[in-house]
């Protein structure tokens, strides 16, 4: 069986060279190769969709639109096509925010060329999640913190704090909560560090994603 496979990296060296090490097995077709996530989604519509490719290896960080904003977009067009994202990093944000945007597959780029050819049969064929060790670690790090945070994390925060976390998730700066709950900048401050240590994250972006993530606003 020769699988239909796209591939998109924004340095031209890397395509080729995965190109030319995955066709070496004969069971790959390169379908077509895009330096980013716009030029992917640009050429997969404009050729016919019993041509597109099966499964896309699909770099992370590139510009005018990431490898995540591309999978996200691309899977509420064509929902059949399968994606193994292939990345130098195993950051935690982007391996949530992948797994999210419908990714089945996240491999670091040191891999194998076996390995990342076993990973492409194993999506195609089992409908399979593979990853690189460390990453599934990670994975299931985020998933069992999840958990944890889903059963404690909203019975922890007090009900002004719950007030507090939907202003922000809202926009709104310390001064216009503080004056929609008739309190004081300061106690606002006072409640966001509350806030942030009891959801253990640093930054407003965190809290807001959590916040959002499980459905608390």
């Amino acid at each position: 069986m020769v699988y239909r496979i796209a591939i998109v990296d924004d340095k031209s060296q890397n395509r080729i060279s995965l190109s030319e090490k995955i066709n070496y097995s004969g069971e790959i077709e390169i379908v077509f190769m895009a330096r980013n996530g716009k030029d992917f989604l640009d050429q997969l519509k404009a050729m016919p969709q019993n041509k597109h490719p099966q499964l896309v290896l699909m770099d992370i960080d590139m510009p005018e639109m990431n490898g995540i904003e591309a999978v996200r977009n691309c899977h509420n067009l064509y929902d059949d096509i399968k994606y193994i994202m292939l990345t130098v990093f195993d950051d935690d944000d982007k391996l949530f925010d992948a797994i999210q945007a419908g990714a089945d597959g996240y491999l670091l780029k040191e891999e194998r060329v076996d390995t990342i050819l076993n990973a492409i049969k194993e999506v195609i064929e089992k409908q399979g999640a593979p990853m690189s060790p460390s990453i599934a670690r990670k994975a299931l790090n985020l998933l069992s913190g999840t958990k944890k945070e889903e059963a404690n994390v909203q019975t922890t925060l007090s009900d002004r704090e719950m007030e507090i976390l939907k202003g922000v998730v809202k926009g709104l700066d310390y001064k216009k909560i503080a004056d929609e709950l008739f309190i004081s900048p300061h106690t606002v401050r006072t409640h966001i560090s509350n806030i942030y240590e009891k959801l253990h994250v640093s930054s407003k972006v965190q809290a807001v994603k959590m916040a959002l993530k499980n459905k608390w606003v």
